[in-house]
């Protein structure tokens, strides 16, 4: 996959909207009823950010620690097949969540939005 190159000013503006505080309501789905703790960097040059969660509760947190957990806990299970050689290949079946950040705020969707029209 090849990565987009983005610019000094839109870096800068990515890492303010990060910042931004959103309030909402942690989920632990690994453990309900539990307490989670990590420490995360968002931005190379930020100071790493300790954080210890409880399942159910309501936390004030940067948009960029929300988003991490809403799009990077996880772990993957794998399965395994033969690509068109005949070789085993493990590949990724599904995604187990660990946890989710519910926000009370609306965040936009990143995706594009297509609509049909009958002709």
């Amino acid at each position: 996959m090849e990565r987009k190159k983005i610019s000094l000013k839109e870096l800068e503006t990515m890492r303010q909207r990060s910042k931004e505080m959103v309030s909402g309501k942690f989920i632990f789905h690994e453990v309900p009823g539990g307490e989670m703790g990590f420490t995360i960097k968002l931005f190379k040059g930020d100071a790493p950010q300790n954080y210890n969660l409880r399942d159910g509760h309501t936390y004030e947190i940067p948009l960029g620690v929300a988003e991490h957990l809403n799009e990077n806990c996880y772990y993957p299970v794998h399965s395994y097949a033969t690509d068109e050689d005949g070789k085993p290949i493990a590949k990724i079946n599904e995604k187990i969540r660990r946890c989710s950040f519910q926000s009370f705020h609306f965040t936009p969707i990143k995706k594009e939005i297509i609509t049909v029209e009958r002709i």
